[in-house]
């Protein structure tokens, strides 16, 4: 039995986020995103080549680390963080991405700077089961 699209659409996104953000692997993500890449995060600028110049120059520090992934049809929802952004924060993202054609055709996301401990009125973490360093 075959893996469901859903799964493949997750194991897609994952890869992609991984070779861009972490690995920073440029010409291997080219495989991963649409050239006609649709961007809808009002702090990146529009299509592919957006997204790679943000992270070209963003600090070498850059990690993203994915969470919570859901999935149905052609769209993929990754709740994780980005750390080492060389801002104050971690930010924890919600990153909804559409497929098509077997590559990620467009995005959006919510951004939200990482709580301490001490700010969190739930007294738990936005991220993970453990508060950030």
């Amino acid at each position: 039995m075959g893996q469901s699209r859903e799964s493949k659409n997750k194991a897609l996104v994952l890869e992609a986020f991984d070779t861009l953000f972490n690995k920073r692997d440029y010409a291997a993500a080219e495989r991963f995103w649409s050239s006609n890449y649709i961007q809808h995060s009002a702090h990146i600028e529009p299509g592919r080549e957006g997204l790679f110049n943000l992270i070209k120059g963003s600090p070498a520090s850059l990690k993203y680390e994915p969470g919570v992934i859901v999935a149905e049809d052609d769209f993929v929802i990754v709740h994780g963080r980005f750390s080492g952004t060389g801002r104050p924060r971690n930010w924890i993202a919600a990153d909804v991405v559409r497929i098509a054609d077997g590559v990620l055709a467009e995005h959006w996301d919510v951004l939200q700077d990482e709580a301490a401990q001490a700010e969190s009125k739930s007294g738990r973490p936005m991220f993970g089961d453990r508060f950030a360093d």
